[in-house]
C-alpha cells in the first residue's frame, strides 16, 4: 500500500540526490526560474517505509506549482497518488510545466485531470542559459524546445 507523507528536514539530502540523479543536477529550471527542490515543501510516497515517489511544490497565494514529480516504480499508481495528495491540499489552482518532448507526462497529466493551458515556444532554449545540462534532444531524438503549462482547478461546489 502506498502512503504519502510530507517531506521532513532529514529528507533534504535524499531529495537533492534523487533530483540530481533524475533531473541531471540538483536544480530544476521552469519558466525562467531556478528551483532547488531540496529546499521546497514536498511529499514522499512510500511503500512499507521505502520511498517510491517524490513531489515538490511551491505555494504562492492560492496557487500551488508542482516543481518536480517522480515515480521511482512506474505503473503502480505512485504518480497519481502523489497528485491526489497535492490536490487534497486545497489550492484554487495547481499547475506545472513539462516539455514538448515528454508525451508520456502529457498523457499522465491529462489522465489525472490537468488541462493544457499554454505553450511557451522557445522557453527551454532560454532555460538552458540557466541550466546548461538540459539536453537538446530527448532519448528518442525529439528536439526539446518548448514548455507546456498544465493546470488543475477544482470544481466549484454549488452553495447551499
Amino acid at each position: 500500500m502506498i502512503l504519502v507523507r510530507p517531506l521532513r528536514p532529514d529528507d533534504r539530502d535524499w531529495v537533492r540526490d534523487r533530483v540530481a540523479e533524475r533531473w541531471g543536477s540538483p536544480t530544476v529550471v521552469a519558466h525562467g526560474v531556478v528551483y532547488e527542490p531540496s529546499s521546497l515543501p514536498g511529499l514522499v510516497a512510500e511503500d512499507d517505509g521505502s520511498p517510491v515517489g517524490l513531489l515538490t511544490f511551491i505555494v504562492e497565494g492560492d496557487e500551488c506549482e508542482i516543481v518536480t514529480i517522480d515515480a521511482f516504480e512506474e505503473g503502480r499508481g505512485v504518480g497519481a497518488t502523489l497528485i491526489d495528495s497535492v490536490k487534497g491540499l486545497g489550492h484554487e489552482r495547481l499547475w506545472l510545466i513539462t516539455t514538448n518532448d515528454n508525451s508520456r507526462a502529457q498523457r499522465f497529466y491529462e489522465r489525472v485531470g490537468f488541462r493544457l493551458v499554454g505553450v511557451h515556444q522557445g522557453a527551454v532554449e532560454r532555460s538552458r542559459e540557466l541550466k546548461p545540462e538540459i539536453p537538446l534532444v530527448s532519448a528518442d531524438g525529439t528536439p526539446i524546445r518548448d514548455e507546456l503549462e498544465y493546470e488543475f482547478r477544482p470544481r466549484m461546489r454549488p452553495s447551499v
